[in-house]
């Protein structure tokens, strides 16, 4: 018996021991503030593994962190250190930067003796290990003479770190924010040399350590840069390190993967992501994946049941309506063109024509001019706030195209319901307006006799002109900015110039629709309301 108790403590032991010596003396460290930045560390991690590095990976976490986002970064393999936040000394500052002199914190990581720090918004493409034969601190130098310190190779020192926290205060910062103090700190740094990763070990060995070394591009790759050449900087397939540096569009963000072409890459890792957790998969968040589902089938089922509702209220007028409406649409839209005439707001059938004509031109009541303008102003701020609360009701890291659909469906949904709003009102501000005007039929044989002669006028909900320019919207709002892709353009400006000129076709298109359709939905509260009363008269003869 104690034999084997023996056997279990020595192999315990082993074990720890083991697990210690697996330990590295180098390592990648990267920094987390909140889970916002969660999928950014882990696509960064998987990217160095990927690269088959067996270095120790770091990440320095705050209070701000979940444990839940701290268990996930250790299933897949990083070692998590937490620590406190450091305070910016600056007035003047983004509020983001509040907590962003943290990253000093780097510089007191005396249990390895070269550090490899990398941002969350940085992923790696090609290995980088020659990276620890850096000096005692690197990074790369980006315009105006500044060093970026997205990334950057430190060799921990207590003493530099001390020395670096007593002078945060006294050091300016043209950012405000870690980068800016650094520059101060290695004021040097544009006249330091470049690294030169393939040196002999006779020549490492030999010369001084460098205090500073420059990195080149190939280590720090900005897509800023990338976007507004259209090009990298340096041989593609040399590349090491790519850095989304482009503000708020973080690779992350579904809708960046529309505008940036690099951002391919970074997703391409994110999809081979494994299920260190459950439901974690291809980075996705257990958290969103309902709340995704949700979103999906609740515009589909508003919109099943509506047509639902409207199939039974016109059950025995849908099929003849739709066709009729659909062929006089259609033969006026030919005879306009062919005789060289504008189209008329008040021709909506065939059927229809005599009575809304009676109604306007006479004496009793005149369309708003202001309709239109109104109309327009209604469209444009619907579709704005549309796109607004899309954004805001769409998760920010799901997949791009699971964005993409959401945004379309909801955007979609949402516009309808507003614009429709609108419309449903004037429609019956043309009824009001009809029951306070004399009828316009005089006599009561100008009805219909009977009622399969006023099927053709009950067309509300089964009108061709309605399906015409929301189809039409709808097929514009998806092709404007797909554009540059459809014509396969990289290039950033020619990009945004190909979807601004989407956007004003767009814009056009939307201005005549919404205003054609609030003039249709005012004639035809003022039709139906005398079609209501001109019945009446015929049930009194």
């Amino acid at each position: 018996m104690k034999s084997r108790l023996w056997l279990i403590i020595l192999s315990l032991a082993v074990n720890s021991l083991g697990s210690e010596s697996e330990r590295t003396d180098v390592a990648y460290a990267s920094l987390l503030y909140g889970d916002e930045f969660l999928l950014g560390v882990r696509v960064l991690g998987k990217s160095i593994r990927d690269t088959r590095s067996s270095k120790d990976m770091v990440v320095l976490v705050s209070d701000g962190v979940s444990d839940y986002a701290n268990n996930l970064l250790k299933a897949d393999g990083w070692i998590v250190e937490k620590i406190s936040l450091l305070e910016n000394p600056n007035q003047v500052r983004p509020k983001r930067f509040w907590g962003v002199y943290t990253k000093l914190k780097i510089f007191n990581m005396t249990d390895y003796k070269k550090v490899v720090y990398l941002d969350a918004d940085t992923i790696v493409v090609r290995n980088i290990e020659e990276l620890f034969k850096c000096g005692r601190f690197c990074a790369n130098l980006k315009h105006s003479e500044r060093l970026n310190s997205g990334v950057m190779v430190v060799e921990p020192s207590t003493d530099l770190f001390n020395d670096m926290v007593s002078k945060v205060k006294t050091l300016p910062s043209y950012t405000g924010g870690d980068q800016g103090f650094l520059n101060s700190y290695y004021s040097g740094f544009p006249n330091a040399r470049v690294f030169e990763p393939n040196l002999s070990p006779e020549i490492l060995n030999t010369r001084p350590v460098p205090e500073m070394e420059r990195l080149s591009t190939l280590y720090n790759a900005d897509v800023g840069l990338y976007m507004l050449a259209n090009k990298w900087m340096v041989d593609e397939k040399e590349l090491r390190v790519i850095h989304y540096t482009l503000g708020p569009l973080k690779p992350w963000d579904w809708w960046t993967s529309w505008l940036l072409k690099p951002v391919d890459v970074w997703q391409n890792v994110r999809q081979q992501l494994p299920e260190s957790l459950p439901g974690t998969r291809g980075g996705q968040n257990p958290k969103d994946s309902f709340l995704v589902k949700f979103l999906f089938l609740l515009p589909l089922c508003a919109v099943l049941f509506c047509c639902y509702r409207s199939f039974q209220k016109n059950q025995g007028y849908f099929g003849p309506c739709c066709r009729s409406s659909m062929w006089d649409h259609v033969r006026h839209f030919y005879y306009r063109i062919k005789s060289g005439g504008s189209l008329s707001y008040t021709a909506i059938s065939t059927s229809t024509v005599g009575s809304t004509h009676q109604l306007l031109n006479g004496s009793q009541y005149k369309m708003p001019a202001y309709l239109g303008g109104v109309s327009v102003c209604v469209c444009l701020m619907a579709a704005v706030v549309s796109l607004g609360l899309t954004l805001m009701i769409v998760p920010r890291q799901v997949t791009p195209w699971t964005g993409l659909l959401l945004m379309y469906e909801w955007a979609f949904t949402i516009f309808y319901i507003l614009f429709g709003g609108y419309l449903s009102l004037i429609y019956h501000w043309g009824k009001i307006t009809a029951s306070r005007a004399p009828s316009s039929f005089s006599q009561p044989e100008s009805s219909d006799d009977d009622s399969g002669k006023r099927h053709p006028r009950q067309i509300s909900s089964c009108d061709a002109t309605t399906w015409f320019y929301g189809l039409g919207m709808a097929f514009l709002a998806i092709v404007a900015p797909s554009l540059p892709c459809l014509f396969g353009i990289t290039a950033l400006f020619l990009r945004l110039g190909l979807m601004i000129v989407g956007g004003i076709i767009l814009t056009s298109f939307m201005t005549y629709a919404s205003e054609h359709l609030a003039m249709k939905s005012f004639l035809k509260g003022l039709e139906e309301r005398d079609i209501a009363r001109n019945g009446n008269l015929c049930f009194s003869c």
